[in-house]
């Protein structure tokens, strides 16, 4: 089968992994990736690097990254990734093309196709982000979409909605899962070595993606987003910086003022997935509105304070308090939890099988059996 998969961002990248290894060793398939939007760009981290790193074997590279994070150029790197993907598509055959997620590039590729008959699957379709742009994608993708991993089955029964018909729609459970029960996380001396962080140090890890509001209001919530760090001066923070998204330039603005303001703040561009991880799995909780709250964070499981709209919509676990970006009420309770047991809960996004589903999926739909 020979099968390509698109990844646009670290993000998706690390998400991707545990089904990237699966297909890698299984003679069935031929697989490449098709590698573009954020991976190329030095100014978030390269990815690139990291995935032929990883030996997997690089089909296409695309630099169509916007300039900048305003709603022109974002509306322009749309148009010029859907236009470098229509050369690849006229040029090369897939019996299936993986997507994954929501973002405004993963759309361009996967609406470039449409002309070229491509067969394309999504995974992580029927999600709900109500405070981002990400939903139109994200449903558009699924239209656009022959075969369906959905995390849960809640949003299977969405992805059912939204077609019209429950043909190859399936809930594997995510894939994130898979790679959190296989994975040996290193300690905190090898982490400390790695990164220059303490992990023996109580420790906030956080994510700020913008919200689907204007320039002035994402100042504001960055603001008070880092009001509220400053409250906190009992934790060191790491935080990985925001995806190439529209307006999050302000929000990079306030973390780097940040670190003038106060000790014990790391920035990051990537940790990669086992170094993310690994500080999850030490830090004392999360602060934020990354959909990584929702999906890693449920499988330590971890205290999860989920800030704004931006999430709006996706399952509530009990590990998950929802504020406004209100700085007092962020940091009392930040305190408040620091060091409560976080509540039993079962798990919703599987028990770390999804890729091996898939790969049932695959194989059952190519070949008959």
């Amino acid at each position: 089968m020979k099968i390509a998969v698109l990844t646009s961002s670290r993000a998706d990248y690390g998400i991707y992994l545990p089904l990237l290894r699966a297909m890698e060793a299984d003679p069935f398939f031929d697989m490449r990736l098709i590698v573009f939007g954020s991976h190329l760009s030095e100014a978030f981290g390269r990815s690139i690097d990291l995935i032929e790193k990883d030996g997997f074997t690089i089909g296409h590279r695309i630099d169509v990254m916007p300039a900048n994070d305003s709603p022109g150029e974002i509306s322009s790197a749309i148009g010029r990734t859907t236009q470098a993907f229509s050369r690849i598509w006229e040029e090369s055959r897939y019996d299936l093309v993986l997507a994954l997620g929501d973002r405004f590039e993963m759309f361009a590729a996967v609406v470039s196709g449409v002309p070229f008959n491509v067969r394309f699957g999504h995974i992580h379709g029927g999600e709900t982000t109500l405070g981002a742009i990400d939903d139109a994608f994200r449903h558009s993708i699924t239209l656009m979409s022959s075969i369906h991993f959905a995390c849960a089955e809640a949003y299977k029964e969405r992805i059912i909605q939204i077609r019209g018909d429950g043909n190859l729609v399936f809930n594997t459970g995510a894939l994130g899962i898979d790679l959190l029960a296989s994975l040996e996380l290193p300690g905190k001396d090898e982490f400390r070595d790695r990164f220059g962080v303490d992990l023996n140090q109580p420790t906030i890890l956080s994510t700020l993606h913008p919200e689907t509001v204007s320039y002035e209001k994402n100042s504001l919530l960055a603001e008070a987003f880092k009001e509220a760090l400053m409250l906190l001066p009992d934790f060191q923070l790491v935080i990985t910086m925001p995806n190439a998204d529209t307006f999050g330039m302000v929000i990079r603005e306030k973390l780097q003022q940040l670190t003038q303001l106060r000790k014990g703040v790391y920035l990051f561009e990537n940790l990669g997935s086992i170094g993310y991880l690994s500080c999850m799995k030490y830090s004392s909780m999360l602060i934020g509105n990354t959909s990584s709250g929702f999906y890693d964070a449920s499988y330590f499981p971890k205290w999860v304070i989920n800030l704004g709209d931006r999430q709006k919509g996706r399952i509530r676990t009990p590990n998950i308090i929802d504020l406004e970006f209100n700085p007092v009420s962020i940091a009392e309770t930040a305190r408040r939890i620091a060091g409560l047991p976080v509540p039993e809960f079962e798990p919703v996004y599987g028990k770390g099988d999804a890729a091996a589903k898939m790969i049932k999926i695959l194989k059952n739909e190519f070949t008959g059996h």
